[in-house]
């Protein structure tokens, strides 16, 4: 299992209701990513910086949707460019399902 960190930094104006609004809007789309185990939409608490942690099956899941389209319509939506930073997660620890999962 891969885990990614997106982030990007959010125009002064744009209020977290508007961000909301933004990421709900989006949401769906990601219900159709292969590899995508689970997502998670990120607001920093000053509202200055968004982005998203993924949960992906592989590495190359992720490198699949991160394409210059993504980054572009980021970019676009929110006036910045995204960084990415990748992580192995060896071990997951689900408390909703009650168990730990070791990735192979």
């Amino acid at each position: 299992m891969i885990t990614a960190i997106v982030q990007f930094k959010l125009p002064s104006a744009m209020t977290s209701e508007a961000v909301e609004v933004s990421f709900t809007s989006v949401a769906p789309m990601f219900r159709e990513i292969p590899g995508l185990v689970r997502k998670y939409f990120l607001l920093s608490e000053d509202g200055t910086m968004g982005g998203g942690v993924y949960l992906w099956e592989s590495r190359q899941a992720a490198d699949r949707c991160y394409t210059v389209n993504f980054r572009d319509a980021i970019a676009e939506r929110f006036g910045s460019e995204p960084s990415i930073t990748y992580f192995d997660s060896p071990v997951i620890v689900d408390n909703l399902k009650g168990d730990i999962t070791l990735a192979a």
